[in-house]
């Protein structure tokens, strides 16, 4: 086990549950988003939300009181689109998506199109329609490969859970027999796609998450230092379900500010 006194050059952080909750700052977010820029670490807020760009993400945490600047945000729309480029560059795709995902293929330089697209890529939405449920169903029966921005099968909301982009993604294999390659966390390609980014390494790097199953493991498996938060999702007397630990488990982000 490590320890809350330990120091990392880099700090990776999950927004939803680590750091607000809906659009509330969570207890020590606002510290410790402080004291990350007075000392002068990278850090890097990461999302498995694919809906939002990254400067609508910016001005929600900023509206919160948290001052994160987007290029300090990496979201699995950026790190899709990241992927496929390196994958293929200036490729097609045919997308089910928000402006997160298509502003960050287009900056990628992919076209987005329905004739004959090279990908089909599924992103997080509020309005998932059946005629593009439809159309993305032909295209893969078609040869177009299939890639998911992230597993999550479902969203929060005020209201209660939503269907994700992992239930639609299911949809889609069940209609085509065709799995999807998925960037999101717990795919640890996210988190060494945004470490490339800034410039960090593995070993002298922390990841701070609320769930189990999607920022602990994939920490781990990118070989980072992990703490568990117990502010979102997960509850401490669930983490014995799993066959892995986080280094750490602390109740918030407070805990963890004497660590920068």
């Amino acid at each position: 086990m490590s320890t809350a006194q330990e120091q990392y050059d880099t700090w990776l952080l999950d927004m939803d549950g680590v750091l607000m909750h809906e659009e509330t700052a969570l207890p020590g977010a606002e510290e410790f988003i402080d004291r990350l820029r007075e000392r002068e670490r990278q850090f890097l807020v990461l999302t498995n939300n694919s809906i939002y760009t990254r400067r609508d993400l910016a001005a929600r945490l900023a509206e919160a009181g948290l001052d994160v600047p987007k290029k300090r945000i990496w979201t699995s729309a950026v790190a899709t689109a990241r992927f496929l480029s390196n994958q293929a560059p200036e490729a097609s795709a045919f997308v089910i998506g928000e402006a997160g995902l298509k502003t960050a293929l287009h900056d990628v330089g992919y076209t987005l199109t329905d004739a004959d697209p090279d990908f089909v890529v599924l992103g997080e939405s509020r309005t998932y329609s059946f005629q593009n449920i439809t159309e993305a169903v032909r295209l893969l029966d078609g040869g177009a490969r299939f890639v998911v921005t992230n597993p999550d099968a479902t969203a929060p909301s005020p209201e209660g859970p939503l269907p994700a982009t992992g239930s639609v993604a299911a949809l889609l294999t069940k209609a085509t027999g065709k799995e999807p390659y998925s960037i999101g966390k717990p795919n640890p390609i996210m988190i060494r796609s945004g470490l490339n980014r800034i410039g960090a390494h593995s070993e002298s790097t922390a990841m701070v998450g609320d769930r189990m199953d999607t920022d602990v493991v994939a920490g781990i498996e990118a070989g980072l230092t992990t703490y568990l938060v117990l502010t979102g999702s997960t509850e401490r007397n669930e983490i014995t379900e799993f066959a892995y630990r986080p280094d750490e488990v602390v109740k918030s982000v407070s805990e963890l500010i004497e660590a920068i």
